[in-house]
């Protein structure tokens, strides 16, 4: 599958930036899969504004696939929902699967993601942990061949690795990729990928998407200037947001996402008034994420919240023994209390009915 095999107007959403949250798995509390729970988040997600969904990604647990035929499973059924509700709406779904493991079972996923109908691949490189960047290039050449590819710079915190802007420069130039999601929560580290990207000569072609959720707010609002190697100034812009923390707060996620494309839109300067919610966003994000434990409970601060709205029945992951670490219920009651702007309870009261039919 190439780039140019994705229907014009998922294309168009994907490249002019949307929201797009990582899937959460949802489990009954004895640990089987809940369809229930699961079609009603994935349809939340695209009534609250979402331009498109990743699934199988780090949110999605990557332990599903230790699970035989779950992956696959969960693929399927997440790409039947996101269908039928893009239908019902009326408007167009960017689908995007994870990707992980050394390349002969990433070359397997891919497969699995172009056979149901996925748009792209998210491609986890940690399986290759400590290999050197040229093989990294070269497994991700491999799965291109298969289906547009979107890299990922995962932190470290959670598997990821430290990659050069060689690197960045050099994947970007690869045939049928479509855009990068840039999450090693370091401000050094992603001043490398755009850099690379702008050094490429191909920022018109590949996307760029946030998943810093420490630095949302203000990776969207920033134009990214540099001068390239050949004396030309190039300004580039963090499109949209491909993220774990917009998997909660949905619908106020899409809000400020129009709100700060509005003012990226009309040069609006930036106001005390934003940098101060870029502040409460990151805070929130600290309690769901968990930063204060290493993010030890970034996926159970996700469930939570949902189970909370009554989207989830259950907050349970894969592993029973992953729950909230201490305090971090509290952390979750005090943002919740603190920031009633970034929150989205009364919309999802209002639709929960519908989206759990």
């Amino acid at each position: 599958m190439k780039i140019s095999d994705i229907p014009n107007n998922v294309l168009e959403l994907f490249k002019g930036g949307c929201v797009i949250p990582a899937m959460p798995l949802s489990l009954h509390s004895e640990g089987s899969f809940d369809e229930v729970s699961q079609r009603a988040i994935l349809r939340y997600y695209l009534d609250a504004g979402a331009g498109g969904v990743a699934v199988g990604v780090h949110s999605t647990q990557f332990t599903i696939r230790d699970i035989p035929g779950f992956f696959e499973k969960i693929l399927n059924f997440a790409s039947v929902v996101m269908d039928d509700w893009s239908e019902r709406r009326n408007r167009p779904v960017v689908k995007i699967a994870g990707i992980c493991g050394k390349t002969g079972q990433a070359l397997e996923e891919a497969g699995l993601a172009v056979e149901r109908g996925f748009h792209a691949g998210l491609v986890s490189l940690t399986a290759l942990a400590g290999k050197p960047e040229s093989e990294l290039l070269k497994h991700i050449r491999n799965v291109a061949a298969v289906i547009p590819v979107i890299g990922f710079y995962l932190q470290p915190a959670v598997g990821g690795q430290s990659l050069s802007y060689g690197f960045w420069k050099a994947f970007t130039s690869i045939d049928n990729v479509l855009g990068v999601k840039i999450a090693p929560f370091d401000r050094y580290a992603t001043l490398d990928v755009v850099r690379g990207v702008v050094d490429s000569g191909r920022s018109e072609d590949v996307t760029l998407y946030t998943g810093n959720d420490d630095n949302i707010v203000m990776d969207l609002l920033t134009p990214y200037r540099f001068r390239g190697e050949d004396g030309t100034v190039r300004t580039l812009r963090i499109a949209g947001g491909l993220l774990g923390h917009w998997g909660v707060w949905t619908s106020a996620a899409a809000d400020l996402f129009r709100r700060l494309r509005r003012i990226s839109a009309e040069g609006e300067p930036i106001s005390s008034d934003i940098l101060t919610l870029s502040q409460e966003v990151t805070d929130m994000n600290a309690a769901v994420f968990d930063a204060a434990n290493g993010f030890a409970g970034c996926i159970p601060g996700i469930h939570e919240i949902l189970y909370r709205q009554g989207l989830m029945d259950s907050p349970r992951c894969l592993n029973p023994d992953e729950v909230l670490s201490p305090g971090q219920s509290k952390e979750l009651d005090r943002v919740c209390k603190a920031y009633p702007h970034l929150t989205d309870d009364d919309f999802i009261s209002e639709h929960l009915k519908e989206w759990r039919k």
